[in-house]
């Protein structure tokens, strides 16, 4: 053994000893076996702190490193081809450890040592029955973790799985929820038009088809809805004359409506004679008007309105003005000159204001039958409406405003929460106007007023007897044909039935008013004062069987003058 130190090498000779020479001539040492002396460990940065012989697998036994020289030895360690953890899977040798991560390349290079350690498998031989139980040992499960991942994964799957399944679980139930609830929905539905059908088969709404109970059931429905209703007077201060509306308010359709009423509609006085609407907003007032209304037309008016028309003057400048479809070229009655132009001109949405709207309400141009100006006093009020405060508080500060005094027991908190919701209908477009159809003679037939009598106001049409009242006859013999017209009216609002004799041959100069007896000499002079004819035309002769008095008007009756 050479105990020289080799100061190329690094090592001393009691741990190697000179073997010889390489190409490059450099010396090749040879580790002294470790029976020559205590063995010393290379502190490897792998081991552990253990040397080469640190025993990764912990078996407890080592073998001494073997030199490896890649030129000059030719000794390499053996390594068992059945070992099941030889890393290289007994294929060959391990790959020499080179501790400064470099390997060999051709040419000659400074190197400190061609000696490069290697750390062997340990494995006791089959044979040493000592070292089976370390082999065992070396085999148990808790050293590979890998052993127990095929259960892990399969853990994994199938709770995959059954999440899968459950989700699709949770669609198909929500599916057969969705597809109960279309079922349901759809018998509902088919339930109620079914009810729906069965109800208007019922009601005889159904074209062509009707029931036992369809008129007794309409009745009831029509009867059975709540209506609240007011009556409004429109006095003219100016020309004189009323103009008479119903507002209603039905509460159970969320309809509101305008009845017009015509002046010569018949009513009965309070001694049970015969009269006219405005004769009796004249003679008997509002109270005595609103019974005798009541009686007529079967309804439950709540209290009467009285609106002189500067009141709407100044109604309508408080609501901004109101808009509406104009019918007629209106002439300023203020003008002191002919041939101004108008003051509300004809046209559709026209802007009016306080002073227009009076004039355009009051109007009736010359021919023209009392209600052409009954429907534009409705066309005012309804724009009123639409222009007024929805709000309660709003419309009665509107109407205390005014200033008028309101009778009772209506009072200005009532009209103006009433007025709100009238207006509120309105706006929305769940309002409308309709004129209440009259006879000649001022009465109601059942055809003719059963869609407002019956359907708007909830009532039935009632009319007094025709043969209460004076029935006065009219011939027209003044070669101008409207002039039967403006007598029947006149008459009519005087409280006389008017009965109609047709146009005579040839005019006339002279009017005649001519009773039949004594007793009804008064009635005629009543007449002819009506018509505004001279007391020399009241005369005594032939009448009609079914009249009391027989006019014939001439060429000297001007109806302006009535």
């Amino acid at each position: 053994m050479n105990d020289r130190y080799d100061p190329g090498s690094g090592y001393t000779g009691d741990q190697y000893e000179l073997v010889g020479y390489d190409e490059y001539g450099q010396p090749v040492y040879r580790q002294v076996p470790a029976q020559q002396g205590p063995r010393q460990t290379y502190d490897h940065p792998y081991a552990g702190g253990q040397g080469y012989g640190y025993d990764p697998y912990a078996t407890g036994r080592q073998q001494p490193v073997q030199p490896y020289d890649g030129y000059d030895t030719g000794q390499q360690p053996t390594v068992p081809t059945h070992d099941p953890y030889d890393p290289y899977g007994g294929r060959g040798p391990a790959p020499a450890y080179d501790p400064y991560g470099q390997t060999a390349v051709s040419g000659q290079q400074p190197r400190v040592t061609e000696q490069t350690a290697h750390i062997p498998q340990q494995v006791a031989p089959a044979d040493d029955p000592g070292d089976l139980g370390a082999r065992e040992r070396d085999y148990h499960t808790g050293q590979f973790a890998f052993v127990e991942e095929p259960e892990g994964s399969s853990e994994d799957v199938i709770d995959w799985l059954k999440f899968t399944e459950n989700r699709t679980e949770r669609r198909e139930e929500a599916r057969r929820r969705a597809r109960s609830r279309l079922v349901a929905l759809v018998v509902v539905l088919a339930l109620v038009a079914a009810g729906g059908v069965g109800y208007l088969w019922y009601a005889g709404k159904i074209p062509g088809l009707s029931s036992p109970g369809s008129k007794q059931g309409a009745a009831t429905a029509v009867g059975a809805q709540n209506r609240d209703v007011i009556v409004v007077h429109l006095h003219n201060t100016g020309k004189g004359g009323t103009s008479t509306a119903l507002l209603v308010d039905n509460t159970t359709t969320k309809q509101g409506s305008t009845v017009l009423l015509p002046n010569s509609l018949a009513l009965s006085g309070d001694d049970g004679s015969a009269t006219t609407l405005a004769k009796s907003v004249d003679d008997d007032g509002s109270s005595g008007t609103r019974d005798q209304l009541d009686t007529v037309l079967g309804t439950n008016i709540e209290g009467t309105w009285r609106l002189d028309t500067p009141y709407l003057q100044n109604l309508v400048e408080l609501v901004g003005n109101i808009d509406i479809d104009t019918d007629a070229d209106v002439p300023d009655p203020s003008a002191k000159k002919k041939g101004t132009g108008p003051l509300v001109h004809k046209g559709k949405d026209q802007t009016l204001s306080g002073k227009m709207a009076v004039a355009y309400a009051t109007y009736r141009a010359s021919g023209e039958a009392d209600n052409a100006q009954l429907e534009r006093f409705g066309q005012v009020m309804q724009g009123v409406l639409r222009k007024l405060s929805s709000d309660a508080q709003g419309a009665t500060v509107t109407v205390q405003t005014l200033g008028q005094i309101i009778e009772p027991p209506l009072s200005d908190k009532n009209l103006g929460v009433f007025l709100a919701k009238l207006a509120d209908l309105a706006k929305g477009g769940d309002y409308k106007t309709a004129l209440l159809p009259v006879q000649n003679d001022g009465t109601l037939s059942a055809q003719t007023s059963a869609s407002v009598v019956k359907d708007i106001l909830g009532g039935t049409a009632k009319s007094p007897d025709a043969g209460s009242a004076v029935r006065v006859s009219v011939q027209n013999a003044t070669g101008i044909k409207d002039r039967t017209d403006k007598a029947r009216v006149v008459l009519l609002n005087g409280g006389f039935t008017f009965l109609e004799a047709g146009t005579a041959s040839s005019a006339q100069a002279q009017s005649k008013v001519i009773y039949r007896d004594a007793a009804d000499k008064e009635n005629a002079t009543e007449v002819a004062k009506t018509l505004g004819l001279p007391a020399g035309a009241v005369t005594k002769g032939s009448v009609g069987s079914n009249a009391d008095v027989s006019v014939i008007l001439g060429q000297n009756y001007d109806p302006s003058s009535s």
